[in-house]
């Protein structure tokens, strides 16, 4: 199960969708940073796999991050996010 994890201006949690698959999940992954690198605002409509009812309309011009992670043996414990590494003096 891969997540699609959504990051919106001025909204603390992300919102998050499922794709069954690499590949659904990497093409949605891909149309939402196109719509975000194009510059013209749109409405994007996502739907979960998980959850067939689940449905997300998106403005692309309120996203800020999209990121992809699996989830499930093949992820790992690893929790989906960035790090950051800083050096102690």
């Amino acid at each position: 199960m891969f997540t699609i994890d959504l990051i919106l201006k001025y909204t603390p949690m992300p919102l998050s969708v499922q794709r069954q698959d690499q590949e659904g999940a990497e093409s949605l992954y891909r149309e939402i940073s196109e719509a975000m690198n194009s510059g013209n605002p749109k409405v994007l409509e996502v739907v979960c796999d998980g959850k067939i009812e689940k449905r997300l309309k998106i403005a692309t011009s309120e996203l800020v991050a999209v990121q992809m992670s699996q989830k499930g043996p093949a992820g790992g414990d690893r929790q989906p996010g960035f790090f950051v590494a800083t050096a102690d003096s």
